[in-house]
């Protein structure tokens, strides 16, 4: 019973997408809110009153809250930087500055950057692609690889960046420091990155194409340099974002993408789209808190860690949670939201840091969201050119090799500096 609200929620999510074959045909949310009325139905011996209090208390704790607020920033600051033109212009400033003689690593390098700047893959994946597709046929390179390597990279950055949404959720439910959990998953995927480069330089030898002369705007690519140079410095968040947002409204402004209603409109929309993903994490919140309350979490947490006695153990086990449901649901987010509390008693367990364990979590939901075609940045890379999502699963070289240096990293216990708890 301590485990039915997540059997359903795997059953209705799960079970019936693979029947239907179809990921996106019952929504997410609405698999989390039947998951947790039924859990509410088994907080038994308690009145309905103090059932939806203890539902209440998981949904709106202080992490979630604060998770929720990143989310609200973060919206209203990629929206506002994308209406007045910081997409287009940082797409457009790395492809200038990229050498037209080595094309695949060039493409490779601006997904990374554009990821990381822009903090979020499948944006990185609708900018790009396009753009990759487009230039790759006068050279003869294959449409699916050229998606593999926009796919790779944009990963990189949703795994870094200081705006990606996997961030906040994993160093929120891990309780550490973003600039903590970038310098830790830093030595994890920048290996991978740079291996990846070179191969791409290899590959793509004799294989070039003249750079299209695009006009850019460089003061319109200044609002994400700015977050994220601050971010690395260890500013707090939610004041990189506020910072973010007032200097994509001022340069908006007064370069006439919008007037102050305009910017007004354009934080609410950025807002108002990040709704889906703050009402699952209050739902997924409050489910955890009533399967906590009937002990649901400890008997998962003793099933795993049973045959565990070490900490390379319990790494394996946040490892293999966050991937199993990562390929259940389609969304790294939703998988790292889910698994995050029960990874975060683990590491306790084990002396495993904070750093660590939300690198781990972001690192393997991004590896696992990198290879299966239903996820979204695979059906919109394979929308926007006409192909299958499976055309392009064999050439996703940078996902799986992070996902290779990772288990190696827990293998090997480096680096040795963000792995054990102090």
């Amino acid at each position: 019973m301590a485990l039915l609200p997540l059997l359903v929620f795997i059953v209705l999510y799960l079970v019936v997408s693979l029947i239907l074959n179809d990921f996106y045909k019952v929504p997410i949310i609405i698999a989390f809110l039947v998951s947790s009325i039924v859990g509410i139905i088994t907080l038994q011996g308690r009145p309905l009153k103090e059932r939806i209090k203890i539902f209440s208390r998981g949904a709106s704790s202080e992490n979630m809250m604060l998770m929720i607020w990143i989310f609200i920033l973060a919206g209203a600051f990629a929206s506002t930087a994308k209406d007045m033109g910081s997409i287009d212009n940082t797409v457009n400033m790395t492809l200038a500055l990229l050498p037209p003689q080595m094309l695949m690593a060039s493409i490779f390098f601006a997904s990374c950057f554009i990821s990381l700047s822009i903090g979020t893959s499948v944006g990185t994946v609708v900018a790009l692609t396009p753009i990759a597709t487009g230039l790759a046929e006068p050279t003869g390179i294959n449409t699916a690889m050229m998606c593999g390597i926009v796919v790779g990279g944009a990963f990189f950055g949703d795994n870094l960046s200081f705006i990606s949404d996997t961030t906040v959720a994993a160093t929120q439910t891990q309780g550490c420091k973003m600039v903590d959990k970038f310098r830790a998953n830093f030595k994890l995927v920048a290996p991978a990155a740079i291996i990846i480069f070179i191969l791409y330089i290899i590959l793509g030898l004799g294989k070039s194409t003249a750079p299209t002369a695009t006009d850019v705007e460089y003061v319109k690519v200044l609002p994400y340099l700015v977050v994220l140079i601050t971010a690395i410095f260890g500013l707090n968040v939610m004041i990189v974002l506020l910072i973010g947002i007032i200097m994509a409204g001022t340069i908006g402004i007064i370069e006439g993408a919008y007037d102050i209603f305009g910017f007004i409109h354009s934080m609410n929309k950025g807002i108002l789209g990040m709704s889906e993903l703050i009402i699952i994490t209050m739902l997924a919140g409050g489910m955890l808190e009533v399967v906590k309350q009937n002990n649901g979490i400890e008997l998962i947490i003793k099933y795993i860690t049973k045959h565990i006695n070490s900490r390379k153990g319990g790494e394996f086990a946040i490892a293999g949670l966050v991937t199993i449901v990562n390929i259940c649901t389609a969304n790294n987010t939703v998988a790292i939201i889910t698994v995050g509390p029960i990874a975060r008693q683990i590491a306790e367990k084990f002396k495993i840091s904070p750093q660590r364990s939300a690198s781990l979590l972001d690192t393997f939901s991004c590896f696992s969201q990198g290879i299966i075609p239903y996820g979204a940045q695979l059906l919109m890379a394979a929308g926007l050119t006409a192909i299958s999502p499976m055309e392009i699963v064999p050439y996703l070289y940078y996902p799986y090799l992070i996902g290779i240096i990772s288990l190696l990293a827990i293998i090997t216990g480096l680096p040795k500096k963000y792995t054990k708890q102090f």
